[in-house]
């Protein structure tokens, strides 16, 4: 006697309940998509399974239909990208509305730029930062980053607009023992840009807003 372990498969026939219970139509009832013998109709057939396979007659059994082939290598349902255009006398990354000059440990600061579709980010570049929050050292007069993106303090929204048109608007929820200091909020995008021939280019672009200074509670 061979026992054959048999494990969960790539198809999900949701849930499956007596006929009894069927009547009811809770939950479990109300989703068993086949009707109410579903359950007679899977012990009808893997009775005749089990059978095959203990009596070594599984090459007697009908083949039955074949599953639809599917190739969906080159399927998607998302919207195709278009280009990216800005508002008069602007340009990427350029600052709408800024950060103001001063925050609380547990304020927001918040910063507004002139954006483009993060998909050209996310489909042409790994290992990506949509934005930073940067805070000055005067030792070394240099930035340097202390959250990101993947950071939980940190928020990045996408408004789109019109003809091409969309806003990045980013904030930063500064945490209660954030050390006071200078910080920045920079942002980094990429821009679609048809070119001749059906042919587009992502280019990068950043911006950055104005220092603001974070004091304690």
């Amino acid at each position: 006697m061979d026992v054959v372990i048999a494990g969960l498969c790539n198809v999900y026939t949701h849930y499956i309940t007596t006929y009894e219970e069927y009547q009811v139509q809770r939950y479990e009832a109300a989703s068993t998509i086949y009707g109410p013998h579903t359950l007679s109709a899977y012990i009808q057939l893997y009775r005749g399974l089990a059978r095959a396979i203990a009596t070594n007659t599984v090459q007697d059994l009908p083949r039955g239909p074949e599953p639809p082939f599917f190739n969906i290598g080159n399927t998607t349902l998302l919207p195709p990208l278009t280009a990216d255009r800005v508002p008069v006398n602007k340009t990427f990354g350029d600052v709408l509305q800024e950060a103001r000059q001063q925050y609380r440990a547990r304020e927001v600061a918040e910063v507004t730029f002139v954006g483009a579709n993060p998909r050209n980010s996310a489909e042409n570049v790994t290992e990506h930062n949509f934005l930073t929050v940067e805070r000055y050292t005067s030792t070394s007069d240099s930035w340097h980053v202390v959250w990101n993106d993947a950071s939980w303090d940190t928020r990045f929204y996408w408004t789109k607009g019109s003809f091409g048109r969309s806003n990045v608007t980013i904030e930063w929820h500064i945490p209660r023992d954030t050390e006071p200091g200078v910080y920045r909020i920079r942002y980094f995008g990429h821009y679609k840009k048809n070119l001749s021939n059906n042919r587009a280019a992502f280019i990068p672009f950043e911006g950055t807003s104005s220092a603001f200074e974070v004091t304690a509670l």
